[in-house]
């Protein structure tokens, strides 16, 4: 019953528990071997362990499918070279302590590699130990560092490549986002373990350089401590200390070696999911090879003086197996062949008979769901641009568009649609596109390690960069690197980093491309939003005294004329009004910017005592009214001479007041308010267009032109 209790407590033991004690303890037994002093049969212990454990990472590194999948080998090795180490130090005091008693006074193993191995001949033994550490140091351990430097260099410049493919795949349709979020981790995971490995290669490096001063320390001191405290002679000293520390060297040595061959495999395997052995028997198992292989052995064995038997045997043996290779080839190939059935005569069956070949499968029907919508608001980036929109690399262009959206959905009073950010492999590495409903906008080339000093339009000298436009209001300026900053501010400019150029891009583009902006998708959650508070308002207007089309396209019409819709009490007020009176929007957007006089005139000139207007000679206007009247009876418009000459003259006066630090205002009858609206709208840059109904009684205006004189 007891035995039967006792059974049931082992299996419920729960060793997860103390799983993750055996890391931590081994930390803690390295700091003891340090520290307290080790019986000789403790230390012979943990050699042997020292050396078990060195075999076992050697097999698990041979045996593992891909690098990835030994992925906490660099902790390993730092681990066990530490280990390595201290065994070396415990090692050391017990040899300098005790040496003197005899061959056996530092542990069994210490003696057997000094007597067994080496033979007991102390200086076979220096040269074996200085073989071994030249195979290790020059040879393995180099090129095991050069490698990990190169891999681990490569696989963080191909990381930006890598992850612009996932998510092309992933925007194409071939992968889904459960594979992408695995692939990108696969992604990070490796540059991980390559740049962690590249630092592990060093303590191999170090630890064989270790290895032979701490020879070279211990027979010094062996020899001093010998022959100074125990009376030995010199031949004796040398014979017992530089045995012993010969032993304990190759005990350290060994184990060393392996794992730093361990490290130059791993490091040398393709990622690829194969282990080592099917890898080298498949690129190396030619029977081709093998046979051409034989063949110069077996000349070499039949010319006098060579050694007959040793290279006719392995001829023999290379025969044999690249005729096994070989057969094993032709079975595969003839199990794949066996798949196709034939009839009596000989024929090839048609697929459809053939029950047992593989059926292609079919191709998916597409759907509804193979359509993607269209973005709102795209912005694509080339792949050097990848670290602004990165959050692990220090991206703040994020933030920075969350900020851009929030300011211009108050200011506009609808909430703007979130932009969509992918990365373009078909974009030069530095050029960034923004994009409206599909349709390019704007884009630039920026430089994310660098920042921008931009001219204001007087500085006092230059500065070396490469030089550029701003892109959103195509002011100089020039790219500097960012120990230039302060040089650049003290010059005059204004100096703004690369996420800044991008997020002020957009601004400038939403705002002045506002009406696209918004739908009806927008105007109903505006009209839900005010019936809140003004219910019976919003339930007089759509649909009983308009359709909400009509309302959106008055409302776009407000936007486009760089007019706010905040006030949307105001404007819904006007719409019941006048609605029923007429449908037309151009009437409608007229009586509603009428309705918000006060708001438009606070907008533009802030806090001006009164406002500056330029204006239209009453010739030039009444020759504008007459165009217009013919526009509208026989299809006429403005004489192309004219307008260009207007133009001219419009672009001189809204420079001229920017100039003053005023804005420009172009002040005209309400007839033709619209139509300059529209033809001055890309044409000069700042300029507000309003009619003498839109300035409200109590504000003064100042004429400070006159276009036509």
């Amino acid at each position: 019953m007891q035995t039967g209790q006792l059974f049931q407590n082992f299996k419920a033991f729960d060793y997860r528990r103390i799983k993750g004690l055996g890391v931590a303890g081994v930390v803690l037994a390295i700091l003891a071997m340090v520290i307290l002093p080790l019986p000789a049969f403790l230390l012979d212990i943990l050699f042997t362990f020292n050396i078990a454990l060195s075999i076992v990472v050697m097999l698990v590194v041979v045996y593992a499918l891909k690098p990835m999948d030994f992925g906490s080998f660099p902790t390993v090795i730092l681990i066990a070279t530490v280990l390595r180490l201290a065994l070396n130090v415990a090692s050391t005091r017990i040899v300098l302590l005790e040496g003197h008693l005899g061959d056996d006074a530092a542990g069994q193993v210490i003696a057997a590699f000094g007597e067994v191995v080496i033979g007991g001949n102390y200086a076979v033994g220096l040269v074996v130990f200085a073989i071994l550490m030249i195979i290790n140091f020059k040879v393995v351990t180099a090129g095991a560092g050069r490698i990990s430097e190169v891999s681990a260099r490569f696989t963080l410049d191909s990381m930006p490549g890598k992850q612009m493919a996932i998510d092309a795949d992933l925007n194409a349709g071939f992968i889904t986002q459960e594979e992408a979020v695995e692939r990108r981790k696969e992604v990070t995971d490796e540059a991980d373990f390559y740049g962690s490995m590249d630092g592990a290669s060093k303590f191999v490096k170090g630890d064989a350089i270790a290895g032979l001063l701490i020879m070279i320390i211990n027979i010094a001191g062996g020899l001093l401590i010998g022959m100074i405290q125990y009376d030995l002679n010199f031949s004796d000293a040398i014979e017992i200390y530089t045995l012993l520390t010969i032993g304990d060297g190759l005990v350290a040595q060994i184990p060393s070696l392996l794992l730093s061959v361990a490290t130059a495999i791993i490091v040398t395997r393709q990622n690829d999911s194969v282990e080592l052995g099917d890898q080298l028997s498949d690129q190396l198992a030619k029977p081709k090879v093998l046979y051409v292989a034989a063949s110069i052995l077996g000349v070499m064995g039949i010319v006098p003086g060579m050694p007959h038997f040793a290279f006719l045997l392995l001829a023999a043996c290379l025969v044999g197996a690249g005729y096994w290779m070989g057969r094993d080839v032709d079975t595969t190939k003839k199990g794949k062949g066996s798949l196709i059935k034939r009839d009596s005569k000989g024929q090839a069956l048609a697929p459809s008979d053939n029950a047992n070949a593989p059926i292609a499968p079919e191709p998916q029907e597409i759907s509804w769901n193979d359509v993607q919508p269209m973005d709102v608001i795209g912005l694509e980036v080339g792949y050097r641009l990848i670290p602004l929109v990165d959050k692990t690399q220090g991206g703040e262009l994020l933030s920075r568009i969350k900020g851009v959206r929030k300011k211009l959905s108050q200011e506009l009073g609808f909430l703007v649609p979130p932009v969509h950010i992918r990365d373009n492999l078909d974009l030069s590495p530095n050029i960034y596109r923004i994009s409206l409903m599909g349709v390019v906008v704007g884009e630039a080339e920026i430089y994310h390690d660098r920042e921008m000093a931009i001219n204001p339009g007087q500085v006092f000298g230059d500065i070396q960069g490469i030089k550029t436009i701003d892109p959103a209001f195509g002011l100089e300026a020039v790219w500097i690197n960012l120990e230039q900053r302060e040089q650049a501010q003290s010059l005059g400019y204004t100096v703004v980093d690369a996420a800044t150029v991008v997020a002020t891009h957009l601004s400038h583009l939403l705002t002045n491309h506002a009406s696209q902006l918004l739908g009806h998708e927008e105007a109903q959650n505006l009209l839900d939003m005010l019936a809140k508070t003004y219910s019976k308002l919003v339930d007089g207007l759509v649909p009983d005294t308009m359709s909400l089309s009509a309302m959106v396209k008055v409302l776009q019409n407000l936007l486009f004329e760089g007019v706010a819709i905040r006030d949307m009490r105001t404007i819904v007020q006007t719409l019941v009004e006048y609605a029923p009176k007429s449908q037309d929007p151009d009437v409608l957007t007229a009586a509603v910017r009428i309705s918000l006089r006060k708001l438009i005139i606070q907008d533009i000139c802030q806090d001006l005592p009164d406002l500056p207007v330029i204006t239209l000679v009453p010739e030039l206007e009444q020759m504008l009214h007459q165009s217009m009247q013919a526009a509208g009876a026989e299809g006429g418009g403005i004489e192309p001479g004219l307008a260009e000459r207007i133009q001219t003259a419009l672009i001189d006066a809204s420079q001229q007041q920017e100039m003053n630090g005023e804005p420009a205002v172009l002040l005209t009858s309400g007839v033709l308010r619209s139509v300059l609206a529209r033809f001055t709208k890309h044409t000069v840059s700042g300029l507000h267009v309003l009619s003498y109904q839109e300035i409200p009684d109590d504000k003064q205006i100042r004429i400070v032109n006159s276009i036509g004189q």
